[in-house]
């Protein structure tokens, strides 16, 4: 059995077991689990379970950032007078292969301030993006490539 269902198996119990149906309850007996699994992990077959859930946790700390910084950076330019956008509309060439790669790429880039996804190319290997703040072009794309791409990617395969 697949070790996230097994940990979702066990946070089930321990809320049943604590007659608790809170979802508080929920993640304590998540993290118990996975405490759990972790300390048996040498006595059942290797599994890229742990390394890929720290690779996720990671991965959200890191957007969570992201989106920070960019309202910040829009929030200034709201409040202060004078104008420091320079807008573009970017083609990003895509490393993502599968439509759930791209389309979760793609929804992650218009959910931080300041960037918006336009259009997939037909042969889904560019990515149309709307940029509120783009000093150098290349910058901003390699970027985007080294940043959420990348750790993007590292979650997915």
């Amino acid at each position: 059995m697949n070790r996230l269902m097994v940990n979702i198996m066990f946070a089930f119990i321990w809320m049943f077991l604590q007659g608790n149906l809170h979802l508080f309850a929920f993640f304590e007996g998540f993290f118990l689990g996975f405490l759990f699994l972790f300390i048996t992990r040498k006595s059942t077959e290797p599994t890229p379970y742990f390394t890929r859930f720290f690779k996720v946790i990671w991965f959200i700390l890191y957007f969570i950032k992201e989106i920070i910084v960019s309202n910040l950076k829009v929030a200034y330019d709201v409040a202060t007078p004078g104008y420091f956008m320079k807008p573009a509309i970017l083609a990003i060439p895509l490393d993502c292969k599968t439509d759930l790669e791209i389309t979760l790429f793609a929804n992650m880039i218009t959910m931080t301030p300041g960037t918006w996804s336009i259009d997939v190319s037909d042969d889904r290997k560019t990515l149309y993006i709307h940029a509120m703040y783009v000093d150098d072009i290349d910058t901003f794309i390699k970027d985007l490539k080294n940043g959420l791409e990348r750790k993007l990617l590292e979650v997915m395969r």
